[in-house]
């Protein structure tokens, strides 16, 4: 009998995982630093034209690409004279499930099929379950979502509450779990026991689902703007969504758009701490996801993530969830867009962001979500109130503390991103290369992977990783 303790499940994860995604990760990897990386993307074998054609199968992507002329005005009326930047929304909520995520989905469901899987499993709280369990439905595969609901006291957030509620309507059978390390092993036991394909977040195919978003932006601004994007705005969790759209952006010959990362600001709460669980009230695009997966990203479900943020990223910045909040209420009062939080994310830095462009510059927020009553600003509100936090006007900058306080912008002045400093992002990168790999002196083909991974020179690798070391004794 197969043993199922965690940690005999655990010592078994690496067979289990080649099993349940049929890639041999072993052959990619170079050193214990580096591994090849584009080699492993070459894996999916679907070309951007093939994905099209796979997702326009399950009547995804061709979303319209929409001009948010009231607030952009709005952004103009705030800047100096002069400033003010074309403000666009890529409507991804109009994908079958209602998120971006459907195309994220589109690919490992298709290869899943075509391999002979019976079905597939996702470990998601967010839009990515909803997303592989419809695409399952439309290709006749079962489909087993776990997600990570409740708190010890089993309250559950209304936004992950109502996106199991969408997954079960797809007719996926989802598994709800407590926080805390038992996500990962339900997980792989369920691929053990099923032998269904593991739809991972992170994998060639979730990424490349989404180069077509980004080639899809491409070739709409410049039929709507004449030109391309100056800046596409990503919502940066796991790092995927910003991966796959910068290489498809690139793909499509846009290789001077500046791609911008933007969080939810919940530094001081711990995505995977009990008592921090319910005290935030974004469950994704937040900095809880954000930092640590930037700076190691094969933290994820599989030996090496697709998803690696830092080689695209040329500016990271957060807002607080007041600002969010705020600037959803804008979104459909002024543009007369209803639309869940995770893409209003960056469209309240994208709005700050515009007010320091040229009028005549693009600026695209990449995704919008469905909204529904559980992801609605009013639940989430309703729900931190109930947790004992405090809700009110006033200015995010001044007074806004995650757990503690939620700061609803007064004026839209008071929109106003904080930018990251990417070189700390790096070093904390190669902080964690030290702790992970036990590697301080790096070769020539390590210091090539790491320059690439950082979007950096090899020189400037040197000095981080002195500096890195010198702070770590």
């Amino acid at each position: 009998m197969t043993n199922k303790s965690y940690q005999a499940v655990m010592d078994r994860r690496g067979e289990i995982m080649k099993k349940a995604v049929g890639i041999n990760y072993n052959k990619f990897e170079r050193s214990r630093v580096a591994f090849d990386y584009e080699s492993m993307m070459q894996e999916v074998g679907y070309s951007v034209d093939k994905v099209r054609d796979i997702q326009e199968e399950t009547g995804i992507g061709n979303t319209p690409l929409l001009e948010m002329k009231n607030l952009s005005q709005l952004a103009r009326e705030l800047a100096p004279e002069g400033k003010g930047a074309r403000i666009f929304i890529k409507d991804e909520a109009c994908n079958p499930s209602g998120s971006f995520k459907a195309r994220r989905g589109s690919v490992s469901v298709y290869h899943a099929k075509k391999h002979g899987y019976k079905g597939v499993i996702s470990a998601t709280s967010g839009n990515y379950g909803a997303a592989v369990a419809s695409q399952a439905a439309m290709r006749g595969l079962d489909c087993i979502v776990v997600q990570e609901v409740f708190d010890s006291e089993y309250k559950g957030q209304p936004e992950i509450m109502e996106k199991g509620r969408k997954c079960e309507s797809y007719g996926a059978e989802v598994v709800q779990l407590t926080v805390g390390p038992e996500l990962f092993y339900k997980f792989l036991i369920l691929l053990e026991e099923t032998g269904y394909f593991n739809a991972s977040l992170y994998t060639p195919f979730g990424i490349a689902g989404i180069e077509t978003l980004g080639y899809e932006i491409a070739e709409q601004t410049r039929n709507q703007a004449g030109k391309d994007p100056d800046a596409v705005i990503v919502t940066n969790a796991g790092g995927g969504n910003l991966t796959g759209t910068a290489r498809g952006l690139s793909k499509a010959g846009c290789n001077d758009t500046e791609i911008i990362a933007a969080s939810v600001d919940l530094s001081g709460l711990h995505s995977a701490s009990d008592v921090d669980f319910n005290r935030k009230s974004f469950t994704t695009g937040h900095t809880g996801f954000g930092m640590p997966f930037t700076t190691w990203p094969d933290r994820s479900d599989v030996p090496r993530s697709a998803a690696r943020p830092l080689r695209h990223m040329d500016r990271y910045v957060t807002v607080s969830q007041g600002e969010v909040f705020y600037i959803t209420e804008a979104l459909a009062q002024l543009d007369g867009l209803e639309r869940g939080p995770a893409g209003n994310t960056s469209l309240a830095a994208a709005f700050d962001i515009a007010q320091t462009m040229d009028e005549d510059q693009v600026i695209v927020v990449q995704e919008t979500e469905y909204t529904s009553a559980g992801k609605h600003p009013y639940a989430q509100l309703t729900f931190a109130k109930e947790q004992g936090i405090e809700v009110k006007r006033g200015d995010p900058a001044k007074e806004d503390k995650p757990g503690e306080r939620i700061i609803i912008p007064e004026t839209p002045e008071q929109i106003r991103t904080q930018n990251v400093e990417l070189d700390k992002l790096r070093q904390s990168y190669l902080k964690n290369v030290v702790k992970n790999t036990g590697v301080k002196e790096l070769d020539n083909d390590d210091k090539d992977f790491v320059a690439e991974e950082l979007g950096i020179s090899k020189d400037r690798v040197d000095q981080l990783l002195e500096k890195v070391l010198k702070e770590e004794g």
